[in-house]
């Protein structure tokens, strides 16, 4: 007789169908809103002119950090299996690779964060210009950063038996989220701590659009046709003038006479 196939609970559709199509309409929703209706705010509000010194270390952490893991993830979750084996890459040799720099990536991507947050809380101009939505903002994204990398140490440096494969279990579901056959079943013998960090990561992405994070879907193309811009000076000789005493003669135009 057929093996039968167990049932998703209630909590299992809310949580792994409900929830992240709810938060990706809001993240399209509020990009599309945030475009049409606040243009002059779809900035990252940058306190480069208050403090420079510590922003200098923390920004390029945070962000080479933050872009290796975006790569990881858009590797693990959105490539088969199937794919990496056709090009040679053994399961193994992907999985060492993965823990490794995906280690690394977090790792520089928690210290980026918390020069960041150091700097502008210890920095009193920087400070002033923060406001509560960066703060929350702040809160949201190092939690996610932080239970991602207690997630893959967690599984893969102290669970023993050859860590955790998340692409037999998590990428499949996450790949169905895309085609509208979500599978929530699946997310059932998912570890707590990697469901914990993708719903945090879930809500981070509703909450995008309306912080400062909304940068990162911007590029800039206009760059690359923008004619130049031209500084000139109202005097040919500009402030080398030297200044002379007195008064200056009078220029008197004289009208033709008709």
């Amino acid at each position: 007789m057929p093996t039968a196939v167990a049932q998703p609970s209630v909590t299992d559709i809310l949580l792994w169908v409900v929830y992240p199509y709810l938060c990706a309409v809001v993240l399209v929703g509020g990009l599309i809103w945030r475009y049409r209706y606040d243009k002059f705010g779809w900035t990252t509000r940058s306190s480069q002119l208050y403090e420079a010194s510590i922003l200098r270390w923390g920004s390029p952490l945070f962000h080479f950090g933050m872009l290796m893991v975006i790569i990881g993830h858009i590797g693990g979750l959105l490539v088969p299996k199937a794919w990496t084996r056709a090009v040679g890459i053994t399961d193994h040799a992907y999985h060492l690779m993965a823990v490794f720099i995906g280690s690394v990536a977090g790792f520089c991507t928690l210290i980026g964060l918390a020069i960041l947050i150091a700097r502008r809380r210890l920095t009193g101009p920087v400070f002033a210009a923060t406001t509560r939505n960066d703060k929350a903002m702040y809160v949201v994204l190092g939690a996610v950063i932080a239970l991602g990398l207690w997630a893959t140490v967690k599984a893969n440096a102290l669970g023993g038996d050859g860590g955790y494969d998340y692409r037999e279990t998590i990428s499949p579901w996450f790949r169905s989220l895309f085609v509208l056959r979500p599978d929530p079943a699946v997310m059932a013998a998912v570890p707590t701590e990697f469901q914990v960090h993708i719903l945090a990561a879930f809500t981070l992405f509703a909450f995008w659009p309306f912080t400062r994070l909304v940068h990162a879907f911007s590029a800039p193309v206009g760059y690359l046709t923008r004619p130049y811009v031209v500084y000139r000076s109202r005097d040919p000789r500009g402030g080398l003038r030297p200044p002379r005493r007195g008064w200056e003669p009078a220029r008197v135009t004289r009208k033709a006479n008709r």
